[in-house]
């Protein structure tokens, strides 16, 4: 059985999908063992080449008909054979030392799980700024992006992600693993050292400076369970 089960989440991918799946193989060969790992890619209702692609690389490929990311992410870990699950949106890449690091900090017994963080593809000032306004909320809660991860027994213990939510699921689903790791004494946790690279898909789409134009409306969806114009503008139009 293998070890980890990596999860990806996946609309109309396949131009950035490709260059995941070789990070994925890299950083199965730096773990020393590239049948320790599956990858599943949950194809959510894409019109492209996103699943014939995934099959070419071997992954397991489930296919998800509700069209909300939280489905998506749960859609892939239900196949999930991995003593450890972990979750990576299909436009970012593998560090090549994540599932070393991850191992590591699983081993210390005082770690729920967590996640990698992130470095950006590429920078500007907009971006670096739009980054600094998340990095004091990343430090207090110890609530990251990037590679998402945590034991399968957890997930399954704290009910996977929100599907009522058409936003903000991973951070309701790292808020619920900090409450269990509470209950237990452990804790959330970031392996710095492997920081996945970050997608500025959103950034080229809309501008560098765009989330100092859109945080009145985008704040409220950490909250808010119903879709907005906002929403579906923003992280659920076609994708082409």
């Amino acid at each position: 059985m293998p070890r980890f089960s990596l999860v990806i989440p996946a609309y109309n991918e396949e131009r950035l999908l490709p260059r995941l799946l070789d990070s994925v193989g890299a950083a199965g060969c730096a773990y020393g063992a590239a049948d320790a790992i599956e990858v599943i890619v949950a194809d959510n209702q894409s019109t492209d080449r996103t699943a014939q692609i995934a099959a070419t690389y071997g992954c397991r490929v489930v296919t998800v008909e509700k069209r909300v990311i939280a489905a998506a992410r749960n859609g892939g870990a239900r196949e999930a054979r991995g003593e450890i699950v972990c979750f990576l949106d299909a436009d970012s890449q593998l560090h090549p030392q994540t599932f070393i690091e991850i191992d590591k900090a699983l081993a210390t017994g005082r770690c729920i799980g967590g996640a990698s963080g992130v470095r950006m593809e590429r920078w500007s000032l907009g971006i670096a700024l739009a980054y600094a306004l998340i990095v004091p909320f990343v430090w207090l809660m110890r609530m990251d992006t990037g590679v998402v991860f945590c034991r399968r027994a957890d997930s399954d213990a704290v009910g996977g992600y929100d599907e009522s939510r058409p936003v903000a699921e991973d951070v309701a689903f790292l808020w619920a693993l900090r409450g269990l790791g509470k209950s237990r004494g452990q804790r959330l946790m970031r392996t710095r050292r492997a920081k996945a690279l970050g997608s500025t898909r959103k950034f080229d789409e809309f501008g560098d400076w765009h989330y100092f134009r859109i945080i009145r409306e985008g704040l409220p969806m950490l909250w808010r369970r119903d879709g907005t114009a906002f929403t579906d503008r923003y992280w659920y139009k076609p994708r082409r």
